[in-house]
Protein backbone atom coordinates (compact mmCIF):
# COMPACT_ATOMS: atom_id res chain seq x y z
CA UNK A 1 0.00 0.00 0.00
CA UNK A 2 0.83 3.53 -0.45
CA UNK A 3 1.49 5.28 2.59
CA UNK A 4 -0.44 8.76 3.50
CA UNK A 5 1.83 11.39 3.42
CA UNK A 6 1.21 14.06 6.43
CA UNK A 7 2.34 17.37 6.64
CA UNK A 8 5.42 16.11 8.93
CA UNK A 9 6.41 14.27 6.36
CA UNK A 10 6.83 17.07 3.34
CA UNK A 11 10.39 16.31 2.07
CA UNK A 12 13.00 19.16 2.90
CA UNK A 13 12.92 22.15 0.13
CA UNK A 14 16.21 21.85 -2.31
CA UNK A 15 18.26 25.99 -1.63
CA UNK A 16 19.63 25.78 -5.22
CA UNK A 17 21.34 29.40 -4.80
CA UNK A 18 23.48 28.63 -1.61
CA UNK A 19 24.56 25.51 -3.43
CA UNK A 20 25.85 27.56 -6.50
CA UNK A 21 27.41 30.54 -4.27
CA UNK A 22 29.51 28.11 -2.16
CA UNK A 23 32.97 28.13 -3.70
CA UNK A 24 33.56 24.72 -2.26
CA UNK A 25 30.96 22.95 -4.98
CA UNK A 26 33.13 22.92 -8.03
CA UNK A 27 31.15 20.48 -9.80
CA UNK A 28 27.19 19.75 -10.50
CA UNK A 29 26.48 16.52 -12.00
CA UNK A 30 21.87 16.79 -13.45
CA UNK A 31 21.23 12.99 -13.96
CA UNK A 32 18.35 10.98 -14.16
CA UNK A 33 16.11 9.42 -16.63
CA UNK A 34 16.17 10.80 -20.48
CA UNK A 35 13.93 13.47 -22.11
CA UNK A 36 12.84 14.51 -17.95
CA UNK A 37 14.58 18.21 -18.80
CA UNK A 38 18.26 17.54 -17.36
CA UNK A 39 19.94 19.72 -20.77
CA UNK A 40 17.59 22.50 -19.84
CA UNK A 41 18.08 21.86 -15.81
CA UNK A 42 21.74 22.21 -16.47
CA UNK A 43 21.71 25.34 -18.55
CA UNK A 44 19.95 27.29 -15.91
CA UNK A 45 21.95 26.29 -13.17
CA UNK A 46 24.99 27.44 -15.26
CA UNK A 47 23.25 30.55 -16.53
CA UNK A 48 22.05 31.65 -12.65
CA UNK A 49 25.51 30.67 -11.27
CA UNK A 50 27.04 32.82 -14.08
CA UNK A 51 25.25 35.42 -13.31
CA UNK A 52 25.56 35.11 -9.17
CA UNK A 53 29.33 35.96 -9.83
CA UNK A 54 31.15 32.39 -10.35
CA UNK A 55 32.94 31.50 -13.68
CA UNK A 56 30.93 28.36 -14.81
CA UNK A 57 31.44 26.09 -17.79
CA UNK A 58 28.58 23.37 -18.74
CA UNK A 59 29.17 20.16 -20.72
CA UNK A 60 26.19 19.10 -22.30
CA UNK A 61 25.86 15.55 -24.39
CA UNK A 62 22.78 16.33 -25.92
CA UNK A 63 21.77 15.34 -29.18
CA UNK A 64 18.98 18.14 -29.97
CA UNK A 65 21.80 20.87 -29.47
CA UNK A 66 18.72 22.99 -28.01
CA UNK A 67 21.83 23.94 -25.33
CA UNK A 68 23.27 26.51 -28.18
CA UNK A 69 20.02 27.75 -29.10
CA UNK A 70 18.89 28.97 -26.04
CA UNK A 71 22.11 30.26 -25.44
CA UNK A 72 22.80 32.02 -28.44
CA UNK A 73 25.36 30.59 -29.67
CA UNK A 74 25.36 29.19 -33.50
CA UNK A 75 27.31 25.89 -32.23
CA UNK A 76 28.28 23.89 -29.92
CA UNK A 77 31.93 21.62 -30.55
CA UNK A 78 34.33 19.71 -27.77
CA UNK A 79 36.03 23.62 -26.84
CA UNK A 80 34.11 25.63 -24.42
CA UNK A 81 32.97 28.80 -26.05
CA UNK A 82 31.57 31.68 -24.32
CA UNK A 83 28.20 33.02 -23.99
CA UNK A 84 27.48 36.35 -24.20
CA UNK A 85 24.65 39.17 -22.67
CA UNK A 86 25.45 37.43 -19.20
CA UNK A 87 24.10 40.08 -16.54
CA UNK A 88 26.20 40.13 -13.60
CA UNK A 89 30.02 40.04 -12.90
CA UNK A 90 30.56 35.79 -13.74
CA UNK A 91 31.40 34.25 -17.05
CA UNK A 92 29.50 31.38 -18.82
CA UNK A 93 30.95 28.71 -21.29
CA UNK A 94 29.44 25.97 -23.08
CA UNK A 95 30.09 22.98 -24.73
CA UNK A 96 29.10 19.95 -26.10
CA UNK A 97 30.78 16.73 -26.27
CA UNK A 98 32.21 15.39 -29.28
CA UNK A 99 32.74 11.71 -28.17
CA UNK A 100 34.84 10.78 -30.90
CA UNK A 101 37.28 13.88 -30.80
CA UNK A 102 37.49 13.42 -27.19
CA UNK A 103 38.61 9.75 -27.74
CA UNK A 104 41.07 11.06 -30.67
CA UNK A 105 42.58 13.56 -28.53
CA UNK A 106 42.96 10.70 -25.55
CA UNK A 107 45.38 8.53 -28.23
CA UNK A 108 46.81 12.09 -29.74
CA UNK A 109 47.74 12.63 -25.73
CA UNK A 110 49.46 9.40 -25.15
CA UNK A 111 50.85 8.00 -27.98
CA UNK A 112 53.58 9.26 -30.10
CA UNK A 113 52.83 10.13 -33.68
CA UNK A 114 53.42 7.33 -35.44
CA UNK A 115 51.71 4.46 -32.83
CA UNK A 116 48.53 7.61 -32.69
CA UNK A 117 48.47 7.79 -36.52
CA UNK A 118 47.75 3.41 -36.64
CA UNK A 119 45.47 3.55 -34.02
CA UNK A 120 43.45 7.03 -35.51
CA UNK A 121 43.13 4.95 -39.28
CA UNK A 122 42.46 2.03 -37.72
CA UNK A 123 38.69 0.32 -38.52
CA UNK A 124 38.16 -1.06 -35.42
CA UNK A 125 39.09 1.79 -33.56
CA UNK A 126 37.28 4.37 -35.07
CA UNK A 127 34.01 1.61 -34.77
CA UNK A 128 34.66 1.69 -31.18
CA UNK A 129 35.15 5.84 -31.16
CA UNK A 130 31.82 6.57 -32.62
CA UNK A 131 29.81 4.07 -31.42
CA UNK A 132 30.96 1.47 -28.63
CA UNK A 133 28.39 0.99 -26.19
CA UNK A 134 29.25 2.85 -22.65
CA UNK A 135 31.64 5.26 -24.95
CA UNK A 136 29.62 8.38 -25.01
CA UNK A 137 29.31 7.93 -20.65
CA UNK A 138 33.13 7.50 -20.63
CA UNK A 139 33.71 10.43 -22.90
CA UNK A 140 31.88 12.45 -20.71
CA UNK A 141 33.94 11.27 -17.18
CA UNK A 142 37.30 11.71 -19.55
CA UNK A 143 36.26 15.14 -20.51
CA UNK A 144 34.82 16.11 -16.81
CA UNK A 145 38.45 14.57 -15.53
CA UNK A 146 40.53 17.42 -18.16
CA UNK A 147 37.54 20.21 -17.67
CA UNK A 148 38.60 20.09 -13.74
CA UNK A 149 42.64 19.39 -14.26
CA UNK A 150 42.45 22.88 -16.10
CA UNK A 151 41.16 24.39 -13.02
CA UNK A 152 40.17 26.99 -15.20
CA UNK A 153 36.52 27.59 -14.24
CA UNK A 154 34.73 27.81 -10.59
CA UNK A 155 32.20 25.23 -11.46
CA UNK A 156 31.46 22.71 -14.46
CA UNK A 157 27.81 21.76 -14.79
CA UNK A 158 27.49 18.29 -16.16
CA UNK A 159 24.46 17.16 -18.26
CA UNK A 160 25.01 13.53 -18.53
CA UNK A 161 24.20 11.44 -21.69
CA UNK A 162 20.83 10.57 -22.33
CA UNK A 163 20.67 7.01 -21.53
CA UNK A 164 18.78 4.28 -21.71
CA UNK A 165 19.22 4.23 -17.94
CA UNK A 166 20.89 6.91 -15.62
CA UNK A 167 22.65 4.59 -13.87
CA UNK A 168 24.81 3.98 -17.53
CA UNK A 169 26.51 7.52 -16.60
CA UNK A 170 28.32 5.90 -13.44
CA UNK A 171 28.46 1.83 -14.67
CA UNK A 172 29.86 2.96 -18.36
CA UNK A 173 33.59 3.52 -17.38
CA UNK A 174 34.08 0.83 -15.34
CA UNK A 175 32.50 -1.44 -18.16
CA UNK A 176 34.55 0.17 -20.87
CA UNK A 177 37.84 0.30 -18.88
CA UNK A 178 37.22 -3.43 -17.89
CA UNK A 179 36.56 -4.34 -21.57
CA UNK A 180 39.96 -2.63 -22.83
CA UNK A 181 41.48 -4.24 -19.99
CA UNK A 182 40.22 -7.28 -20.02
CA UNK A 183 40.88 -10.79 -20.46
CA UNK A 184 39.98 -10.82 -24.09
CA UNK A 185 42.09 -8.01 -24.82
CA UNK A 186 44.72 -9.80 -23.14
CA UNK A 187 44.33 -12.87 -24.93
CA UNK A 188 44.79 -11.47 -28.17
CA UNK A 189 47.80 -9.55 -27.05
CA UNK A 190 49.38 -12.62 -25.71
CA UNK A 191 51.45 -14.23 -28.82
CA UNK A 192 53.37 -10.75 -28.98
CA UNK A 193 54.35 -11.19 -25.14
CA UNK A 194 55.13 -14.97 -24.89
CA UNK A 195 59.08 -15.28 -24.55
CA UNK A 196 60.87 -18.19 -26.14
CA UNK A 197 60.53 -20.53 -29.20
CA UNK A 198 58.78 -23.23 -26.62
CA UNK A 199 55.98 -20.80 -25.51
CA UNK A 200 55.45 -19.39 -28.88
CA UNK A 201 55.10 -22.75 -30.34
CA UNK A 202 52.73 -23.76 -27.75
CA UNK A 203 50.49 -21.31 -27.56
CA UNK A 204 50.49 -20.43 -31.10
CA UNK A 205 48.67 -23.57 -31.74
CA UNK A 206 45.93 -22.20 -28.92
CA UNK A 207 45.64 -19.38 -30.58
CA UNK A 208 45.31 -20.30 -34.17
CA UNK A 209 42.72 -22.47 -32.56
CA UNK A 210 40.60 -19.97 -31.09
CA UNK A 211 41.51 -17.51 -34.11
CA UNK A 212 40.35 -19.50 -36.34
CA UNK A 213 36.77 -19.64 -34.28
CA UNK A 214 36.51 -16.41 -33.44
CA UNK A 215 37.57 -15.48 -37.68
CA UNK A 216 34.59 -17.43 -38.50
CA UNK A 217 31.79 -16.02 -36.19
CA UNK A 218 33.21 -12.16 -36.82
CA UNK A 219 35.30 -12.45 -40.01
CA UNK A 220 38.79 -12.50 -40.39
CA UNK A 221 39.39 -8.75 -41.49
CA UNK A 222 37.37 -7.37 -38.54
CA UNK A 223 39.96 -9.99 -36.16
CA UNK A 224 42.59 -8.52 -37.71
CA UNK A 225 41.53 -5.05 -37.02
CA UNK A 226 40.72 -5.69 -33.97
CA UNK A 227 44.11 -7.18 -32.84
CA UNK A 228 46.40 -4.42 -35.04
CA UNK A 229 44.22 -2.07 -33.07
CA UNK A 230 45.08 -4.33 -29.14
CA UNK A 231 48.46 -4.16 -30.61
CA UNK A 232 49.15 -0.15 -31.08
CA UNK A 233 46.98 0.54 -28.16
CA UNK A 234 49.21 -1.91 -25.74
CA UNK A 235 50.94 1.04 -23.76
CA UNK A 236 47.59 2.78 -23.79
CA UNK A 237 45.26 0.15 -21.77
CA UNK A 238 46.19 0.73 -17.76
CA UNK A 239 45.56 4.78 -18.49
CA UNK A 240 42.10 3.79 -19.16
CA UNK A 241 41.42 2.45 -16.42
CA UNK A 242 43.59 4.96 -14.10
CA UNK A 243 41.73 7.97 -15.73
CA UNK A 244 38.32 6.23 -14.88
CA UNK A 245 39.22 5.29 -11.56
CA UNK A 246 40.62 8.89 -10.92
CA UNK A 247 37.12 10.80 -12.29
CA UNK A 248 35.39 8.32 -10.14
CA UNK A 249 36.94 9.01 -7.06
CA UNK A 250 36.58 12.81 -8.53
CA UNK A 251 32.49 12.48 -8.46
CA UNK A 252 32.76 11.36 -4.60
CA UNK A 253 34.97 14.16 -3.95
CA UNK A 254 33.32 17.00 -1.29
CA UNK A 255 33.28 19.37 -4.18
CA UNK A 256 30.81 17.63 -6.62
CA UNK A 257 26.98 17.78 -6.27
CA UNK A 258 24.26 15.44 -7.68
CA UNK A 259 21.11 16.60 -8.74
CA UNK A 260 18.57 14.16 -9.69
CA UNK A 261 16.61 15.07 -12.06
CA UNK A 262 13.14 13.87 -12.82
CA UNK A 263 9.41 14.60 -14.36
CA UNK A 264 6.29 13.99 -11.93
CA UNK A 265 5.37 10.30 -13.75
CA UNK A 266 6.05 6.74 -12.64
CA UNK A 267 9.11 5.69 -14.79
CA UNK A 268 10.93 8.58 -14.16
CA UNK A 269 10.52 8.79 -10.34
CA UNK A 270 11.50 4.78 -10.53
CA UNK A 271 14.67 5.83 -12.52
CA UNK A 272 15.49 8.55 -10.09
CA UNK A 273 14.89 6.08 -6.57
CA UNK A 274 17.52 3.91 -8.63
CA UNK A 275 20.09 6.56 -8.67
CA UNK A 276 19.45 7.84 -5.49
CA UNK A 277 20.01 4.68 -3.83
CA UNK A 278 22.98 4.34 -5.88
CA UNK A 279 24.54 7.66 -5.11
CA UNK A 280 24.10 6.01 -1.36
CA UNK A 281 26.02 3.03 -2.09
CA UNK A 282 28.42 4.44 -3.66
CA UNK A 283 28.91 7.37 -1.21
CA UNK A 284 28.36 10.11 -4.03
CA UNK A 285 27.06 13.26 -2.48
CA UNK A 286 23.76 13.93 -3.48
CA UNK A 287 22.30 17.83 -3.19
CA UNK A 288 18.69 16.93 -3.87
CA UNK A 289 15.68 16.18 -6.79
CA UNK A 290 14.89 18.46 -9.21
CA UNK A 291 11.12 17.50 -10.59
CA UNK A 292 10.23 18.88 -13.56
CA UNK A 293 6.87 19.72 -15.30
CA UNK A 294 4.62 19.66 -12.74
CA UNK A 295 1.36 20.54 -13.37
CA UNK A 296 -0.68 23.27 -11.63
CA UNK A 297 -4.30 24.84 -11.23
CA UNK A 298 -5.47 28.28 -10.04
CA UNK A 299 -9.19 26.42 -9.17
CA UNK A 300 -8.05 24.00 -6.50
CA UNK A 301 -10.90 24.13 -4.49
CA UNK A 302 -13.16 22.84 -7.77
CA UNK A 303 -12.62 18.77 -7.14
CA UNK A 304 -12.68 16.93 -10.38
CA UNK A 305 -15.90 15.02 -8.98
CA UNK A 306 -17.65 17.98 -8.35
CA UNK A 307 -16.79 19.45 -11.93
CA UNK A 308 -17.72 16.16 -13.85
CA UNK A 309 -21.52 16.38 -11.45
CA UNK A 310 -21.97 20.46 -13.09
CA UNK A 311 -20.93 18.84 -16.36
CA UNK A 312 -23.47 16.40 -16.03
CA UNK A 313 -26.29 19.22 -14.45
CA UNK A 314 -25.81 21.20 -17.84
CA UNK A 315 -27.02 17.84 -19.70
CA UNK A 316 -24.12 17.74 -22.09
CA UNK A 317 -22.59 13.70 -22.65
CA UNK A 318 -19.32 13.20 -20.85
CA UNK A 319 -16.75 11.66 -22.58
CA UNK A 320 -15.24 8.09 -21.52
CA UNK A 321 -12.31 9.06 -19.14
CA UNK A 322 -9.31 7.12 -20.34
CA UNK A 323 -6.55 9.15 -18.17
CA UNK A 324 -7.39 7.56 -14.17
CA UNK A 325 -4.68 4.22 -14.22
CA UNK A 326 -4.48 1.80 -11.82
CA UNK A 327 -2.06 3.46 -8.48
CA UNK A 328 1.37 3.20 -9.62
CA UNK A 329 2.89 0.96 -7.52
CA UNK A 330 4.50 -2.07 -9.16
CA UNK A 331 3.20 -4.13 -6.66
CA UNK A 332 -0.76 -3.05 -7.16
CA UNK A 333 -1.51 -3.91 -4.25
CA UNK A 334 -4.83 -4.43 -2.31
CA UNK A 335 -4.68 -0.15 -2.08
CA UNK A 336 -6.18 0.12 -5.52
CA UNK A 337 -9.07 -1.96 -5.13
CA UNK A 338 -9.97 -0.38 -1.88
CA UNK A 339 -12.94 2.72 -2.56
CA UNK A 340 -12.76 4.23 1.59
CA UNK A 341 -10.47 7.07 -0.03
CA UNK A 342 -11.05 10.13 -1.61
CA UNK A 343 -8.92 9.55 -4.18
CA UNK A 344 -9.95 6.26 -4.92
CA UNK A 345 -13.49 7.12 -4.26
CA UNK A 346 -13.36 10.06 -7.01
CA UNK A 347 -11.06 8.06 -9.72
CA UNK A 348 -14.14 5.20 -9.51
CA UNK A 349 -17.13 7.82 -9.87
CA UNK A 350 -15.10 9.11 -13.05
CA UNK A 351 -14.78 6.22 -14.31
CA UNK A 352 -17.96 4.56 -13.95
CA UNK A 353 -19.86 7.76 -14.86
CA UNK A 354 -20.77 6.86 -18.64
CA UNK A 355 -21.98 3.47 -17.26
CA UNK A 356 -24.48 4.93 -15.66
CA UNK A 357 -22.98 3.98 -11.76
CA UNK A 358 -23.17 7.22 -10.81
CA UNK A 359 -26.93 8.79 -11.32
CA UNK A 360 -26.90 9.99 -7.72
CA UNK A 361 -24.85 12.58 -8.59
CA UNK A 362 -28.09 14.69 -10.00
CA UNK A 363 -31.63 13.68 -8.48
CA UNK A 364 -33.34 12.10 -11.82
CA UNK A 365 -36.98 14.12 -10.86
CA UNK A 366 -34.44 17.49 -11.44
CA UNK A 367 -35.05 19.02 -15.00
CA UNK A 368 -32.11 18.76 -17.58
CA UNK A 369 -30.48 22.16 -18.43
CA UNK A 370 -31.19 23.43 -22.26
CA UNK A 371 -27.99 22.24 -24.46
CA UNK A 372 -27.13 25.90 -25.44
CA UNK A 373 -23.67 26.81 -26.81
CA UNK A 374 -22.92 28.51 -23.59
CA UNK A 375 -23.91 25.63 -21.58
CA UNK A 376 -21.89 23.04 -23.96
CA UNK A 377 -18.78 25.05 -23.18
CA UNK A 378 -19.14 25.30 -19.69
CA UNK A 379 -19.43 21.63 -19.38
CA UNK A 380 -17.04 21.06 -21.91
CA UNK A 381 -14.54 23.18 -19.35
CA UNK A 382 -15.55 21.71 -16.62
CA UNK A 383 -14.33 18.21 -18.25
CA UNK A 384 -11.23 19.47 -19.20
CA UNK A 385 -10.81 20.51 -15.38
CA UNK A 386 -11.60 17.20 -14.12
CA UNK A 387 -9.39 16.04 -16.12
CA UNK A 388 -6.37 18.48 -14.99
CA UNK A 389 -6.99 17.89 -11.19
CA UNK A 390 -6.72 14.12 -12.05
CA UNK A 391 -3.38 14.96 -13.63
CA UNK A 392 -2.58 16.85 -10.63
CA UNK A 393 -3.62 13.80 -8.09
CA UNK A 394 -2.15 11.38 -10.20
CA UNK A 395 1.76 13.43 -9.69
CA UNK A 396 0.84 13.58 -6.09
CA UNK A 397 0.14 10.47 -5.23
CA UNK A 398 3.52 9.55 -7.42
CA UNK A 399 6.04 12.40 -5.88
CA UNK A 400 4.22 11.44 -2.10
CA UNK A 401 5.98 8.05 -3.32
CA UNK A 402 9.04 8.70 -4.22
CA UNK A 403 9.46 11.28 -1.01
CA UNK A 404 7.45 8.47 1.46
CA UNK A 405 10.95 6.09 -0.06
CA UNK A 406 13.13 8.40 0.27
CA UNK A 407 12.01 11.40 2.83
CA UNK A 408 15.81 12.71 3.15
CA UNK A 409 15.76 14.06 -0.24
CA UNK A 410 15.48 17.79 -0.57
CA UNK A 411 13.53 18.88 -3.45
CA UNK A 412 12.80 21.30 -5.50
CA UNK A 413 9.95 21.75 -8.24
CA UNK A 414 9.52 23.64 -11.40
CA UNK A 415 6.24 24.40 -12.60
CA UNK A 416 5.28 22.81 -16.25
CA UNK A 417 5.74 25.84 -19.08
CA UNK A 418 3.17 25.81 -22.09
CA UNK A 419 6.41 26.32 -24.65
CA UNK A 420 9.78 25.17 -24.77
CA UNK A 421 12.83 27.10 -23.37
CA UNK A 422 14.78 28.59 -26.61
CA UNK A 423 16.88 31.66 -25.00
CA UNK A 424 18.47 33.19 -21.88
CA UNK A 425 15.30 34.44 -21.14
CA UNK A 426 13.78 31.34 -20.46
CA UNK A 427 16.64 29.84 -18.58
CA UNK A 428 16.79 33.04 -16.68
CA UNK A 429 12.60 31.90 -15.54
CA UNK A 430 13.75 28.07 -14.93
CA UNK A 431 16.79 29.59 -12.68
CA UNK A 432 14.50 31.42 -10.86
CA UNK A 433 11.77 28.72 -10.29
CA UNK A 434 14.67 26.01 -9.18
CA UNK A 435 15.63 28.88 -6.64
CA UNK A 436 12.16 28.99 -5.37
CA UNK A 437 11.95 25.40 -4.67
Amino acid sequence: MTPDVSPMDVPPTLAVDPLLDDPKTRIIVCCGAGGVGKTTTAAALGLRAAERGRKVVVLTIDPARRLAQSMGIDSLDNTPRRVKDIDGDGELHAMMLDMKRTFDEIVEAHADAERARAILENPFYQSLSAGFAGTQEYMAMEKLGQLRARDEWDLIVVDTPPSRSALDFLDAPSRLGSFLDGKFIRVLMAPAKVGGRAGMKFLNVGMSMMTGTLGKLLGGPFLKDVQTFVAAMDTMFGGFRTRADATYRLLQAPGTAFLVVAAPERDALREAAYFVERLAADRMPLAGLVLNRVHGSGAARLSAERALAAAEALGAPAAPDNSVELDDSVERDDSVERDDSAENHEAAGIVDQEGGKEEGRTSPESPEAPETPASQLTAGLLRLHAERMQLLAREQRTRDRFTTLHPEVAVAEVAALPGDVHDLAGLRDIGRRLASG
